[in-house]
């Protein structure tokens, strides 16, 4: 599991589209600060189906840099 709370971009010179996979979300609130929470559950050939195989947590502050950052990138 990871909480993330720092980006930074990286220009890669090779690219490749990954495999489709299944993803959850949930949002939860600890110690009076709220989170979202997106597990994937990896490819259909995987030896534990059914179980998230990473758990990606973000904070309110890292969200709004996230969000900032898709829609300059992706809409502009």
């Amino acid at each position: 599991m990871s909480r993330i709370t720092n980006i930074e971009k990286l220009d890669l010179d090779r690219n490749s589209i990954q495999g489709k996979v299944q993803a959850t979300y949930c949002i939860f609130e600890k110690n009076g600060n709220k989170y979202f929470q997106m597990d994937t559950y990896g490819s259909e050939n995987r030896e534990c189906v059914g179980l998230p195989s990473q758990k990606i947590q973000f904070d309110k502050v890292f969200a709004k840099q996230l969000v900032s950052i898709l829609i300059e990138e992706l809409w502009t």
